[in-house]
């Protein structure tokens, strides 16, 4: 009598384990989706998420980001598999607190003309949208969601400058960002991607920079010195955009 009792319970406690992560994978793969696109004003896709309710720790797998309106039909990056580290349980609630987040071998597609790129205008959509006053990822009760990221962590990582056939694959250096509104007690999903992106850029900028040299132009750029030019400026006005000094 008692085996079975224990073997009940085993089974009861099973059952309910699957439920919750099935649900956890579902909240956020919804969460993405829905948020998404609000967010960066483009096409935004999660494959498929899965989060463990006992530890936190889960994947996510296919993440893929199209480009602003005014480029290429060509997803903007692609991130594949995503590897999460989160407190247990906060994803419920309206405090998330990530330990880590950590992307191995994205990709990026480098899109530039004169002084615009599709990264740059990507980061601007999600500005426009703080800016704007969008309306923020909210829990059911109507409150918003914040987030703190301990650890980020992004390695190799791949930039495609250009697009079609002459398109250079040049090496994306790695990006490492800690305690992510830790101090602020949470920061919004968009102030993080924004937090984020302009990492992101700046690392593009800096990697592909090295590698115009190999390339008569990118897309939009009609010679080697425009394009060398185009990503002087850039560089200029991204500065800018962190707040310092060209």
């Amino acid at each position: 009598m008692k085996k079975l009792l224990l073997l009940g319970g085993l089974a009861v406690l099973l059952v309910v384990y699957v439920g919750l992560t099935f649900s956890l994978g579902s909240i956020v793969k919804a969460g993405v989706n829905s948020f998404g696109p609000k967010l960066t004003q483009t096409r935004v896709e999660l494959a498929g998420a899965n989060i463990s309710p006992l530890t936190g720790s889960g994947t996510l797998t296919g993440l893929t980001v199209g480009n602003p309106k005014g480029w290429s039909d060509n997803d903007a990056f692609r991130l594949g598999k995503v590897q999460v580290d989160v407190q247990p349980f906060s994803i419920l609630g309206d405090h998330i607190v990530v330990n880590e987040i950590s992307i191995d071998g994205p990709e990026f597609l480098y899109e530039t003309k004169i002084v615009a790129s599709n990264i740059k205008d990507m980061l601007k959509n999600i500005e426009n949208f703080t800016g704007s006053g969008g309306q923020a990822a909210e829990t059911k009760a109507g409150k918003p969601i914040k987030f703190e990221v301990k650890k980020f962590r992004l390695t190799g990582g791949v930039v495609k400058l250009g697009v079609g056939p002459a398109a250079v694959p040049v090496p994306l250096p790695p990006i490492s960002i800690d305690d992510l509104g830790v101090k602020e007690g949470g920061i919004t999903p968009d102030q993080l991607a924004g937090a984020v992106m302009k990492q992101v850029l700046s690392g593009i900028v800096a990697g592909t920079a090295n590698a115009l040299g190999q390339v008569g132009s990118t897309a939009g750029a009609a010679s080697l010195e425009k394009t060398k030019d185009a990503a002087k400026k850039a560089g200029e006005s991204l500065k800018k955009l962190l707040g310092g000094k060209p």
